[in-house]
């Protein structure tokens, strides 16, 4: 299928965790997460802003119920439509995520932390919820989760921003530490900057904990599965932790380690968020 090969390749993590949800449910988890891949690379894809713009346009007006003739071409779209369809999710929600995501298009700063929350719970935080409703549950940490993903990502693709000169770490927070953004678009890996980055460590584990203190008597059982993408993000922000951590290297957790947290989380979710 068109949107689990999608996912297997752009997105390992939530690929080995829809394997161990429940096999009804397997295909709209796809679909939703083939949609976020789409959705996610559209500057990687569209290198300038107009072209950026047509392609976001085009899943906002396919969500709300438009370009139904292309939809119908679109393999992604196709089951992305379906599974809405099915499951009742909220389309104003998604194409909430749609409008999000046009921050990265474009090279304007994330202005402050709050800036980054919001656009953190309407990207990721929407798909977390959106995964659970599919498994038939509802979990209000779903929030939190794409808090903490967001932030990991924030991170891990700091490289790749600094190339094309865009700053997803909060202007305010990097100017509060001393830093400057041409430290970053520099690739200089300041003391000022480390400060700033551990400040988005600090966040993200708080995240995590948050997660960890109230999901078991809220998420039902079935709907764990969403979660387990999150496994490997707490080796993640402890290799940060190490003398020798380079900003414009992130460390990297082998894709067996990375397997294999996944699915010791199966066994006691409570690992994710330690």
């Amino acid at each position: 299928m068109h949107c689990t090969a999608l996912v297997r390749e752009a997105d390992r993590d939530r690929y080995l965790a829809t394997l161990l949800a429940p096999a009804e449910h397997r295909d709209a988890l796809f679909a939703l997460y083939a949609f976020n891949v789409e959705i996610d690379r559209v500057r990687d894809l569209a290198r300038e802003p107009m072209p950026g713009e047509i392609r976001l346009q085009w899943w906002r007006e396919v969500l709300l119920g438009g370009r139904r003739g292309e939809a119908a071409a679109n393999p992604v779209a196709t089951a992305l439509l379906q599974t809405l369809s099915r499951y009742n999710l909220p389309r104003e929600r998604l194409a909430e995520l749609v409008e999000a995501h046009r921050f990265d298009i474009y090279d304007e700063p994330m202005r402050n932390p709050a800036d980054l929350q919001s656009y953190a719970l309407k990207t990721a935080g929407a798909i977390f919820e959106s995964a659970v409703q599919i498994l038939g549950s509802s979990a209000a940490v779903s929030g939190e989760a794409g808090q903490a993903e967001t932030l990991a990502n924030v991170m891990m693709r700091l490289p790749r921003h600094a190339a094309r000169r865009q700053l997803y770490v909060p202007l305010d927070l990097v100017q509060q530490y001393g830093a400057e953004p041409e430290d970053i678009f520099a690739m200089r890996a300041t003391p000022e900057l480390r400060a700033a980055l551990a400040e988005l460590r600090l966040r993200a584990r708080r995240h995590l904990a948050h997660i960890g203190d109230t999901s078991p008597a809220i998420i039902a059982a079935r709907a764990w599965s969403p979660f387990l993408s999150l496994a490997p993000l707490r080796s993640l922000l402890f290799r940060m932790e190490r003398g020798d951590y380079d900003p414009f290297q992130p460390p990297q957790v082998q894709p067996w380690r990375r397997q294999w947290l996944i699915w010791r989380a199966t066994r006691n979710p409570k690992r994710i968020f330690g």
